[in-house]
């Protein structure tokens, strides 16, 4: 608890662990003219919940130490390789071309993560704007799916896709929609089994709280992901096992630019893994008002 305050007014700052919590502010001021200093009389007490402002303050303070951490990892690799060139290895053809393929990766780790960072900085810029085109979901899934085909053979593994014909139109950003299928497919082809899995992505017509619209889900038959990891799966930077997901060239980003993707097009997002079974993310989106009846459920709340 921290305290302070002027004359004939205390002010102090605590938190409260239960049932939520916490993080408050409470100013007591004693009324003038209502007893003599000492006596007691009336005191008002004025409470400031500052647990969103404290939330804002250790997000962006975290956000910033991760983002120098991501950048220094990568950029102390390129200065030491370059040192190397210069001196011990200036002469040696085989080492230079070995440093140059390991230095061209750094640098696109770097590009990568610069490429996301923008990414969701755009994305938040306009969170609070929904999207206005109408467009044709199954068109833009069977594009979206299109640049994965040569990875998935790379990685002997199977896309099936199983797309709805009868989907309701929607209002959404074809792009930020494009970057969602693009980031669920890529987290399912580096997490998901190594080689020879399967990655379903499925859209059908759903029904949440009332409400039209399209339920499109990815689902991956790799190792799952502990229980306590999927709460903070979301979390920008955080990484279930860091050390596959820098190997694998992972930002920790996908899933927070997916989150912030699905907030602005008013949807829901949720999160299903059973460990050595499977991994499930299913994003529900509303339909256009003038879009065609839904008949199933949607993810639960």
């Amino acid at each position: 608890m921290q305290g302070g305050g002027e004359e004939g007014q205390t002010e102090a700052e605590f938190s409260l662990p239960v049932p939520v919590p916490r993080e408050l502010r409470a100013r007591l001021v004693r009324l003038r003219g209502t007893a003599a200093e000492g006596e007691g009389g009336e005191v008002l007490a004025v409470f400031a919940d500052l647990s969103r402002e404290r939330a804002i303050e250790r997000t962006r303070s975290d956000f910033i130490a991760n983002v120098s951490h991501e950048l220094r990892t990568p950029l102390s690799a390129l200065i030491g390789f370059i040192e190397t060139l210069r001196g011990p290895a200036a002469e040696d053809a085989e080492a230079r071309a070995r440093f140059l393929a390991i230095m061209a990766g750094e640098a696109e780790r770097m590009n990568r993560l610069i490429g996301d960072l923008l990414a969701l900085s755009r994305i938040e810029a306009e969170e609070h704007v929904p999207p206005a085109k109408e467009i044709d979901i199954k068109s833009v899934l069977s594009a979206a799916t299109q640049p994965f085909e040569l990875r998935f053979a790379q990685n002997e593994a199977r896309l099936i896709p199983d797309i709805a014909q009868d989907l309701p139109a929607l209002r959404a950003d074809p792009d930020q929609i494009t970057q969602i299928v693009h980031n669920l497919l890529d987290n399912a082809l580096k997490y998901g089994r190594p080689r020879g899995g399967t990655v379903r992505l499925a859209a059908r017509p759903s029904v949440f709280r009332g409400r039209p619209g399209v339920l499109l889900s990815v689902e991956d038959d790799g190792p799952g992901i502990p229980k306590k990891d999927l709460p903070r799966l979301t979390e920008r930077f955080y990484r279930v096992d860091k050390g596959r997901s820098r190997a694998q060239g992972g930002t920790g980003l996908g899933l927070a630019i997916v989150k912030h993707i699905v907030n602005r097009h008013r949807g829901q997002l949720r999160i299903e893994s059973e460990e050595g079974r499977f991994t499930r993310v299913e994003i529900w989106l509303p339909a256009d008002d003038g879009g065609s009846p839904a008949r199933e459920e949607g993810p639960a709340s």
